[in-house]
């Protein structure tokens, strides 16, 4: 019996404003609605992980996150340099900047603030994940839990909606393309409801939290989790969200989380900006 992906399409109108980086280079941001989800995987879902547990019902205030992670071309309007791995491609403008480290990304925010006059910052991994699931709950009295899918499209991936390792399958899926390298943003033209690109696969995407092993006694007003009585070793690692290119399709999922040292560059790790645009939201 042949497994059949079911992709669910829907057309939402997305708010969003752009700022001008240079003359030819542009940053839109998605205007993302309060709400509540639930935050992490449920014991049940393939290939998940304890650190992705206890779940947690989250209530995010509003705020605009990019619509794509930051492209090469943004990053050398911004900071002037471009250290991507895959910048010598004819497409390498509109790909993800990688070969970024932590402390790139928050330099990066920080002299875009500047230059914008506007204040932006890494996103927490709640209102990462609550972006990148793109589903509201609003949990009543007596209501058995629900939980989202595994991705935003559906309970498994395909390589024809985002960039791994098609070598390897999640679920019902089929393999597919393994491309080995970036994929300009927005390449597979899929959204998720709310209006945002390449959330599962490509780049990871560094949040601005203290890593933590697990969610026991997590915020859950959707801010980033930075503890001061945290183990000093925890403080030079932070979240990585969203998987990669390289990486098997399990990674990919909203709910999975990975970290790395403060200062690490990978061609796989990337980011993507919020701010809280006053007057906007």
């Amino acid at each position: 019996m042949t497994a059949t992906l079911v992709i669910h399409r829907h057309k939402n109108k997305a708010r969003f404003y752009t700022e001008t980086l240079s003359k030819s280079v542009i940053l839109e941001m998605v205007s993302i609605p309060s709400g509540s989800f639930l935050m992490g995987a449920p014991d049940g879902e393939e290939n998940s992980r304890d650190n992705e547990r206890p779940q947690n019902f989250v209530t995010v205030s509003a705020f605009f996150i990019g619509k794509y992670p930051i492209t090469q071309a943004q990053y050398e309007a911004v900071m002037g340099t471009n250290p991507s791995h895959f910048k010598d491609k004819p497409d390498s403008p509109s790909r993800p900047v990688e070969n970024v480290s932590w402390q790139d990304a928050q330099e990066f925010c920080k002299k875009l603030s500047e230059l914008t006059g506007r204040d932006y910052r890494l996103p927490s991994e709640a209102q990462w994940e609550y972006a990148c699931r793109a589903e509201q709950i609003t949990p009543r009295a007596g209501e058995s839990v629900f939980n989202h899918p595994p991705f935003h499209f559906g309970e498994t991936i395909s390589t024809e909606l985002a960039n791994y390792d098609g070598n390897y399958i999640y679920g019902t899926g089929k393999k597919g393309e393994y491309r080995k390298e970036t994929t300009p943003v927005g390449y597979f033209g899929v959204a998720n409801e709310f209006g945002l690109y390449d959330m599962h696969g490509n780049v990871w995407e560094w949040c601005e939290d203290d890593w933590h092993d697990n969610y026991e006694a997590a915020p859950t007003d959707g801010s980033a989790w930075i503890d001061a009585k945290s183990k000093e070793s925890d403080k030079t690692k932070h979240p990585l969200r969203g998987g990669s290119w390289i990486n098997l399709p399990r990674y990919c999922r909203s709910a999975s989380r990975f970290n790395d040292s403060i200062d690490y560059r990978g061609n796989n790790i990337g980011f993507r900006v919020i701010s809280f645009a006053p007057g906007l939201t």
